[in-house]
């Protein structure tokens, strides 16, 4: 069993979001993200595997393929569908860990 501390080592980047890989393997991904208030993720998606977001802390903007935004802070779960295009606005400092799974090329 492998364990890792979700509340330590956040490193922030005046560049834009960071993102940390926590465990990568054959199955997916887990993917720590931290970004500083006004930061963008670009719309983008993951075409073969559902997105699952964990908000750790701060508040941010998440928008769906539906192009409804939500305002979501820590203890909040969000999930994308396959393919679902998505956006994220930092409000204020925001980390969250975003989950894939049978993601090709995730294993090297």
């Amino acid at each position: 069993m492998e364990t890792i501390n979700l509340l330590e080592n956040w490193q922030f980047s005046p560049k834009g979001a960071h993102a940390e890989p926590l465990h990568v393997d054959k199955s997916g991904r887990a993917i720590l993200f931290t970004m500083n208030p006004g930061q963008i993720i670009r719309e983008h998606n993951a075409p073969s595997s559902p997105f699952y977001v964990v908000v750790l802390s701060g508040k941010g903007v998440f928008t769906g393929g539906d192009g409804v935004e939500k305002t979501v802070d820590a203890n909040t779960l969000l999930v994308f569908d396959p393919a679902e295009q998505h956006v994220i606005r930092a409000l204020e400092e925001l980390v969250f860990v975003g989950i894939l799974h049978g993601v090709p090329g995730a294993w090297a």
